[in-house]
């Protein structure tokens, strides 16, 4: 059984630290982000294969998860031609597939039971199975509309007050068979939200929900990114490695941390990391491989990528860096502030 991968977007919410990492391997505490997507396909004994749909620096992708050694899965790839859309993009992945594909798109990350999905799909014989999940704000969404049954009725886009029916959205998560992809022309842009599923329901082929309600978070902007660390750091999405132990400070053994530094939990702290003399690393700080940190530099709710340099007595607080930053001496940088791999951020420079 296959699995496919849909890893082709460019990530433009997260710009810029997509503009040299493709938004599938931009590191979640130290792993790429295909990785816990893969942690989750793992779950199925079935699935001897996962094909990332590539199209966006697909061999920056490459040359990080290479053909899946280590990962207990082998990996193919399979590069787009032109953007295809996410219904293109399954139709010329799995074009020679003939049995049952689970398909996740390349940004949402879960804790779902994929095999519960596929056994829902094979008891109700169906076509197509989606994943739903409830949501706090159903304005800000698309909406499916599911029967008693949990047949689909319908799709919803970004609906008005008088059309909300329902709070349940797409997750992101599908069980599908190959012989309903000529609903999908080849070698064209075409959505599988807007085009392919609403062509199942129209001709009323068995096509159903699945209904998950535990955690769900699509990463795919700055505020969701920062916000997946916490939610890891807390346990509320179990991942080494915390894996459920809130407050815990964890410091890589390789990690050089002075005497009169301060480490305060939860935290992240990766090899061969400097932390000198009286800088603080508060809570929820994820501070990456080969990071320097000077004295007294003041570091809170931020993430810095490998690499990256922070100055003397600087203060930061919500940011996030790319590889290889500097933020100089006496800098001060709150929430919202984002720096692209490579940026230098002067002495004494405020947001």
């Amino acid at each position: 059984m296959k699995a496919i991968l849909l890893a082709g977007g460019k990530g433009t919410r997260l710009r810029p630290l997509t503009v040299h990492t493709p938004k599938p391997i931009v590191p979640i505490f130290n792993r790429p982000f295909l990785y816990y997507q893969i942690d989750q396909l793992r779950q199925v004994p079935e699935i001897d294969e996962v094909i990332l749909s590539l199209n966006y620096q697909p061999r920056r992708i490459e040359e990080i998860i290479g053909e899946g050694e280590g990962l207990g899965v082998r990996v193919r790839y399979v590069v787009e031609p032109m953007p295809l859309g996410t219904g293109g993009a399954i139709r010329y992945a799995g074009d020679q597939l003939t049995e049952s594909v689970v398909v996740f798109n390349g940004d949402v990350l879960t804790q779902v039971d994929v095999n519960a999905v596929l056994a829902l799909h094979r008891e109700r014989k169906a076509k197509a199975t989606i994943v739903l999940t409830p949501v706090d704000n159903p304005r800000a969404y698309g909406l499916v509309e599911t029967d008693v049954s949990g047949n689909i009725k319908r799709f919803l886009e970004k609906p008005g007050d008088s059309e909300i029916t329902c709070n349940t959205i797409n997750a992101g998560i599908y069980v599908l068979e190959p012989d309903t992809f000529d609903r999908i022309p080849a070698n064209t842009n075409w959505s599988i939200e807007r085009s392919y599923f609403p062509s199942l329901v129209e001709r009323a082929v068995t096509f159903v929900a699945y209904i998950y309600r535990g955690y769900w978070i699509d990463i795919g902007t700055r505020q969701k990114y920062l916000q997946v660390h916490r939610d890891i750091m807390d346990g509320r999405y179990l991942a080494p490695p915390f894996s459920g132990a809130s407050a815990l400070a964890w410091v890589a053994p390789g990690a050089r941390i002075e005497d009169g530094a301060r480490i305060e939990g939860p935290c992240f702290i990766d090899e061969d990391v400097t932390i000198k003399s009286g800088a603080r690393i508060g809570p929820y700080s994820v501070i990456g491989r080969h990071c320097h940190i000077e004295e007294r530099a003041d570091i809170e709710g931020a993430i810095l990528w490998p690499n990256s340099r922070v100055g003397a007595d600087a203060k930061i607080s919500g940011a996030i860096f790319g590889r290889h930053c500097h933020a100089g001496r006496s800098v001060t940088l709150g929430d919202g502030a984002v720096f692209g791999d490579k940026s230098v951020i002067t002495d004494y420079s405020t947001t």
